[in-house]
């Protein structure tokens, strides 16, 4: 089975009764007019290559399904709620999702909707997936600047800096490394505030301008690779929020580097 994942760009203009349908849809498509909302929706599908074509699905169809089927409802709603003066908060979200997927379930029928992902900001997203119905998966991005050297005691020091290269610099190094944490929730029992605040206190405050080998006794023992990272980031945060599940704790090092962790 293979899963293919299409990020749709669009933007709303709630103000005024549609769209401009635009000739960009890198930007949005519909490409809204003045201070417009933007939106990047991903949709997931799970499903076998078509011999002829080798596609799960052709992603111009992906585009202009959701386009026609799903951008106009989500637009009607939120112009509804902004006439309202009504919040639109993640069960609102959660329900338009859901809309979404049981509109793209009729028309792609070779391959199954497994999860769409509204991207609400540049650095925090909601998501549904078809395997828990009544659950949202949200996640946001933090950062944090440490330094740390990758080095192991029990080898020799020729051992470390053919193992490890430059990071094995005696005086260390520094990243400006990002964290994404993803939770899953009911949609009624998300609070970003109370979010926020444990992933600062529990993580962030004890990693951000610190000398990891040194300033952090787990990594006296423990080589602060972004492997290692990553799963300290899980321990830190597990069993941490009332009443949402830690999902996954991911650590970017660079741009081209990352470790995502997911609990034993």
């Amino acid at each position: 089975m293979h899963r293919l994942t299409r990020k749709v760009r669009f933007s709303i203009t709630p103000f005024l009764p549609a769209d401009i349908n635009g000739f960009n849809s890198f930007s949005s498509q519909p490409a809204g007019d003045g201070l417009a909302i933007f939106f990047e929706l991903a949709v997931t599908l799970d499903g076998g290559l078509d011999e002829k074509s080798g596609f799960v699905v052709n992603v111009l169809d992906i585009d202009t399904e959701v386009r026609k089927s799903v951008v106009p409802v989500i637009a009607e709603r939120i112009r509804t709620y902004f006439k309202q003066g009504r919040h639109t908060g993640f069960i609102e979200i959660a329900q338009l999702l859901a809309e979404s997927r049981e509109k793209l379930k009729s028309i792609f029928t070779n391959a199954s909707v497994s999860c769409l992902s509204l991207q609400l900001n540049p650095l925090r997203a909601v998501a549904i997936d078809s395997r828990e119905k009544n659950m949202v998966y949200f996640s946001e991005k933090f950062e944090f600047a440490a330094t740390h050297k990758l080095w192991n005691d029990s080898l020799s020091e020729q051992e470390n800096f053919s193992l490890f290269g430059k990071c094995a610099n005696p005086a260390g190094h520094g990243h400006n490394y990002i964290v994404e944490v993803m939770v899953k929730a009911a949609p009624g029992d998300l609070h970003v505030a109370d979010f926020q605040r444990i992933v600062d206190e529990k993580l962030i405050r004890i990693l951000d301008h610190k000398n990891l080998n040194v300033d952090v006794p787990h990594f006296s023992k423990v080589i602060p690779t972004v492997e290692n990272l990553s799963v300290f980031a899980w321990d830190s945060l597990f069993g941490r929020f009332e009443k949402a599940t830690l999902h996954c704790v991911t650590i970017q090092e660079t741009e081209k580097t990352f470790c995502s962790y997911y609990g034993k």
